[in-house]
């Protein structure tokens, strides 16, 4: 799954459908293609000027369509207000359609998308949010996925100074750092935010309990998936392991 992409600005949304039909075909038939409206720091590159919210929703609903209408075969020509597609087609087509999730954070992304998508994607276990979801969205019952990022080690303090380190941002409102256009002003924004701040809001060390405690506020949010993100890229190997040995058997018992 992706955990997301934007087909708004840098990527074009005929891109982005040959790219998820592809990757479904040689997944067999595993892949998710999550989508977002984008943030400053990936797309405002292109040059095209960074709008608001509200254009960047509306550039959403458009590159859905085309997604959408692209997976149903055949031709496809549109004329949207921000998007093109002049006679575009994916002549690979694979036997179980790519489904699709949307970021959301809020009623009105939950009233666009929702009609439009089968999958949530979120990141804060708010029941109410969820709750939105079912109401608008086509998948019933619908898929919930959140992320949860984990810093683990050995190690307390080390875990506790890398989550601060590499990951002190995630404490700033997505509003805010959507809107954010270098690391440079990631890390102004977030300046203020201490080791013992982040350490409460992400699991720091090697304790499960900690671990199954976060992932319960999302399940009991109503999230069906979680997407462990594991902080700092030096650590994967023994994450992993205990992933594998400790943590997934505990979060299954969920």
């Amino acid at each position: 799954m992706t955990y997301v992409t934007s087909p708004t600005f840098r990527y074009h949304p005929a891109v982005v459908a040959q790219q998820a039909a592809t990757l479904q075909i040689l997944s067999q038939n595993r892949f998710t293609l999550g989508l977002g409206s984008g943030e400053a720091l990936n797309e405002h590159i292109v040059a095209t000027g960074w709008p608001g919210a509200n254009v960047r929703q509306a550039r959403l609903v458009e590159a859905i369509d085309i997604i959408s209408a692209l997976f149903d075969g055949g031709s496809v020509n549109y004329q949207g207000k921000y998007l093109q597609v002049d006679s575009a087609r994916l002549w690979d087509l694979p036997d179980v359609r790519v489904p699709l999730g949307v970021a959301v954070s809020g009623k009105q992304s939950c009233e666009l998308f929702g009609p439009k998508a089968a999958v949530m994607v979120g990141i804060d276990p708010k029941p109410e949010l969820t709750a939105m979801w079912d109401q608008y969205s086509i998948g019933k019952p619908s898929r919930k996925v959140a992320q949860l990022p984990i810093s683990w080690d050995a190690d307390v303090q080390a875990a506790t100074e890398r989550a601060h380190q590499l990951f002190r941002w995630s404490l700033t409102d997505w509003k805010v750092n959507a809107e954010l256009p270098s690391p440079a002003a990631f890390d102004s924004s977030s300046s203020t935010a201490r080791p013992e701040d982040v350490a409460a809001t992400i699991p720091c060390g090697n304790d499960v309990g900690a671990v199954v405690k976060a992932a319960k506020e999302f399940f009991d949010a109503g999230y069906t998936d979680l997407a462990l993100v594991q902080v700092g890229g030096d650590q994967q190997d023994s994450f992993f392991q205990a992933a594998t040995a400790e943590i997934l058997p505990e979060l299954r018992k969920l």
